[in-house]
């Protein structure tokens, strides 16, 4: 039996997913960005208490890595090393934009590309690329929305829009073969991952483990 905690702090929505070999038992989402930090922590909590189960039991902490917003980011890795370096047990940090797409996959006509997209502000986005089997086409980066945006892709596929940037990009993107939908997203998707690199042993290293913000963070000094 693999229990693993889920950790999804990376976007305005939160959530949390105690999952048994990839089941999820409990999911909780905050949707008040700003108070992700103080509710995390009291969500585990409750968690574990609805549950009957408790921390000592996890085998694994699940947590995204990024992109995403900066201070969720740091936010949910502070927290899964934390609960690593407490238990003794191993991390698993995957990428929010897979993490997305593996949802969007039986959300979305089986012919489709899959491209997840974070609001980064502006015109700019987070976003990937990936074939229905999950084979990654774009890597995570961020982007600049134009009207040309995908063009190169959109001319030979159909691609499926989705994630808490995809409506400022659909003035943008036109092309008939751009599909826009709604995915529902939640941290247990990241479980489902979570186990399966479980099973592989494919863990993140506590010692060196960051954030991957994708680009650099800046910010405006008061004068």
């Amino acid at each position: 039996m693999a229990l693993i905690l889920s950790i999804d702090t990376a976007m305005a929505k939160a959530g949390i997913a105690l999952s048994k070999d990839g089941v999820a038992l409990s999911i909780l989402e905050n949707t008040a960005q700003k108070e992700h930090a103080a509710w995390l922590h009291q969500a585990v909590e409750e968690v574990m208490r609805t549950t009957g189960h408790h921390m000592r039991e996890l085998q694994a902490i699940a947590v995204t890595a990024g992109p995403g917003s900066y201070t969720g980011l740091r936010v949910g890795m502070a927290a899964a090393k934390g609960f690593c370096y407490a238990l003794n047990i191993p991390l698993i940090a995957e990428d929010t934009l897979k993490v997305m797409a593996f949802a969007a996959k039986d959300q979305t006509p089986e012919k489709h590309l899959l491209c997840p997209m974070i609001d980064a502000r502006r015109m700019e986005v987070f976003t990937a690329l990936y074939g229905h089997d999950m084979t990654p086409l774009l890597p995570s980066t961020a982007m600049v929305i134009d009207q040309d945006s995908f063009a190169s892709w959109l001319a030979d596929n159909k691609v499926s829009f989705f994630g808490e940037g995809a409506d400022k990009c659909k003035p943008l993107i036109t092309a008939p073969s751009a599909h826009f939908t709604v995915v529902n997203y939640h941290a247990g998707y990241l479980g489902i991952m979570a186990f399966l690199r479980y099973l592989q042993g494919e863990f993140t290293g506590l010692a060196y483990s960051e954030p991957a913000y994708t680009k650099e963070f800046y910010t405006h000094t008061r004068k």
